[in-house]
């Protein structure tokens, strides 16, 4: 299947939201209305399109992100309903790093909550542009006004409603549409396919003027021709006033509000038409910049068919009839089936098999994937998130995508000696799919440590393992993913001479070392001049320092966040050798670790507990019982919502507190914040249970 598409008609947008907000339902929505799918499917009773996996359908939450095509208004429209659970905060990374827009969906009810405030953390990350979706008009305590003004206070955000609702609750029965200046009903029927236009309600006029007027005044902020005509009174254009919003909302200097109901399937065409209105397509974004060569000389590919190829892998998936299927968007240049593209990364060659437009676990087989496209590869074997795949004469890497490193673990251990010879296996694919997914083996014990970002994410992990892939394991306790770190500076010297007949080993290096940038991991810098250490043999003492780092001298946990200045050294003619060099770099960094003074570092998590404002005083008691802070309290009519920062050691088993706390009425989310320094007593203990495994 050939396929040529106008750029500039492409829209890749990805839907954004706490756990609850509706993302996969307006999805089904949508792929309803723009006639992708004739039958509506539903999240709770386990019928969604979009959340295909058998764990997803039995628990009602997306867990992983799914792509699917469609076309609305002559436009294509690729669409990625990513997680809402602070668990699977990878899916969202990933699929922010690709997209050109997102939608952020609020629910009317909720606010703005914890999740919610993340997501929007992480596109600003990749300044990706942004629309509001106010949802569940229809449900008790609805507050289209509130969650506006949450959005502005609480996200910075300078969100401006393009819509208005009426009615709300119950009695929600449409919008006025600021931009027509006209009313849009949504009669109550079966699919929810009638529309009906009418003159705004008489009690509802003055406001829609007044908000017609405060939309008006700030998109003229961003637009000096519309600042002219506002200051002299003039009513700008439909078409003035659309161009206008689309260049601030593509600036991200605003973000136009909607409203709606989408499990009522009211507002969802007006959505469809806000993100062809106001989203960006590939083409109206800067070219993307990627580097080549060891300087890291800067490249500027424009997206277009034209240039040469420049795309990245930014998913994996395990198929059990295809394989591996990889997931690219294409920045530049067209991916052809059959062809040969190299992953700048690995520095390899690999062949490009089938390539697939996607449709959540469905596919369509395509030929070619163009500039502005996401779609599914089959064949890049050697391929993993966040690789580059270019043109071998015109090599590129584009900017990889940052995942948050794991901070709970639990060790496996199968079943039998069947489910033995299966469990690597198995394992080696999860961790391809998932880059916050981690295995290591305990060789003390023969145990598998797996880990991951929460109790739920390991829990979802080993039910896949069972299912998937016919695995039987028994799962142990939960364990922190704890770090090490030194305290202070050190200056050392180290000689590493050995002789043993015929060619012996010699490496000889000064370091000093010192506390580096929070989450910086290593920060190496070589200050040998006058070729006192041959610069052959820089990067294996490097090497060795990294193989250092990986168990700490303090405990065996892996090493943070450490500067190493390499100063000073000598080398033998005969006796030097990388391998020799590499050995200095292991021994001499674990003695100067122990000399600048070593601490254990514990992964704190963001937590917040919302509850009736009765019960704050015990969740306060609680809370600071685990050590943790209390960072704010915040109140809306009688409900109460406390953060805090507490150690994720301390959180094991809080789902029933909260509830017995709370007498049920309560409710907490809690995702990675950082790694703390754990106070002395407390990690001598932790060290001593360690040696005693």
């Amino acid at each position: 299947m050939v396929r040529q598409i106008d750029i500039g008609r492409v829209r890749n947008v990805g839907l954004m939201a706490h756990i609850d907000a509706g993302k996969t339902t307006v999805t089904e929505r949508i792929l309803f209305f723009t006639g992708k799918s004739h039958k509506m499917g539903e999240v709770h009773d386990g019928q969604a399109t979009m959340d295909w996996m058998v764990q997803e359908q039995e628990r009602g939450i997306t867990i992983t992100s799914a792509a699917t095509t469609t076309y609305w208004r002559d436009h294509r429209i690729n669409i990625i309903d990513t997680p809402g659970h602070v668990d699977f905060t990878a899916e969202v990374e990933r699929s922010l790093r690709v997209l050109d827009g997102t939608i952020m969906l609020f629910c009317a009810v909720g606010g703005v909550q914890p999740q919610a405030r993340t997501v929007w953390r992480q596109a600003e990350k990749y300044r990706v542009p942004r629309i509001a979706f106010v949802n569940k008009m229809d449900r008790i305590g609805a507050d289209f006004e509130g969650v506006v003004a949450a959005v502005r206070k609480e996200l910075g955000a300078n969100a401006v409603p393009v819509v208005i609702p009426i009615g709300a609750e119950a009695e929600f029965e449409g919008i006025v549409d600021l931009i027509d200046m006209k009313a849009v009903y949504y009669p109550e029927t079966p699919q929810g396919v009638i529309i009906k236009e009418g003159p705004i309600p008489e009690g509802l006029q003055q406001k829609a003027l007044d908000a017609q007027a405060y939309m008006i005044e700030r998109i003229s902020e961003q637009d000096d021709s519309l600042t002219e005509k506002f200051i002299n009174g003039e009513a700008p254009g439909r078409e003035e006033l659309v161009a206008a919003l689309r260049k601030a909302t593509i600036a991200r200097a605003i973000t136009p509000v909607l409203c709606g109901a989408a499990f009522r399937n009211k507002v969802v065409r007006r959505l469809l038409d806000a993100i062809v209105d106001y989203l960006p397509s590939p083409a109206d974004l800067p070219p993307v910049i990627g580097t080549v060569n060891e300087d890291k000389e800067e490249i500027i590919r424009f997206p277009s068919d034209d240039p040469p190829l420049a795309a990245v892998a930014f998913k994996v998936q395990a198929d059990n009839h295809l394989g591996k299927i990889t997931y690219v968007r294409v920045y530049s240049g067209v991916l052809r089936a059959g062809e040969f593209v190299y992953n700048s990364n690995r520095e390899k060659k690999q062949r490009v098999g089938l390539i697939f437009e996607m449709h959540a676990n469905k596919r369509t087989r395509v030929d070619t994937l163009h500039a502005g496209e996401v779609g599914a590869v089959v064949g890049l074997a050697n391929t993993f998130t966040g690789d580059t795949l270019c043109d071998e004469h015109d090599p590129i890497v584009l900017e990889t995508i940052d995942f948050p490193a794991p901070v709970i673990g639990v060790a496996v251990t199968p079943q039998s000696r069947a489910d033995s010879e299966r469990l690597s296996k198995s394992l080696v694919r999860l961790a391809e799919e998932d880059p916050t997914f981690t295995v290591m083996g305990n060789e003390e014990t023969g145990d598998v440590v797996i880990s991951g970002m929460g109790e739920l994410h390991l829990e979802i992990i080993t039910d896949r393992l069972m299912r998937e892939f016919n695995v039987n394991v028994d799962v142990g306790k939960p364990q922190v993913a704890y770090r090490e770190t030194i305290i202070g500076s050190a200056e050392h010297e180290h000689k590493h001479v050995k002789q043993t007949g015929g060619h012996g080993q010699y490496a000889h290096m000064k370091i000093y070392i010192e506390p580096g940038e929070s989450g910086a991991g290593l920060q190496f810098e070589n200050k040998i001049t006058g070729g006192r250490i041959p610069r052959e043999y820089i990067p294996a003492i490097k090497r060795g320092i990294i193989q250092a780092m990986e168990k700490g001298p303090f405990a065996k946990f892996p090493m943070v966040d450490i500067k190493v200045i390499l100063f000073d050294g000598s080398s033998h003619d005969v006796d030097s050798s990388e391998h020799a060099f590499r050995t200095c770099g292991t021994i001499g960094f674990r003695d100067a670790c122990n000399k600048a003074g070593l601490q254990l570092l514990e992964p704190v998590m963001a937590v917040e507990v919302t509850a009736p404002q009765d019960y704050t005083g015990a969740i306060t008691g609680s809370l600071c019982s685990k050590r943790g802070k209390i960072l704010q309290m915040d109140v809306k009519e009688d409900m109460a919502s406390l953060r805090a920062r507490v150690p994720l050691d301390e959180m094991f088993g809080y789902a029933s507190e909260v509830r017995t706390l709370t007498s049920g009425r309560g409710e907490f989310t809690m995702h990675f914040d950082r790694y703390e320094a754990m106070p002395h007593v407390l990690a001598e203990e932790v060290v001593e249970a360690r040696s005693k495994k």
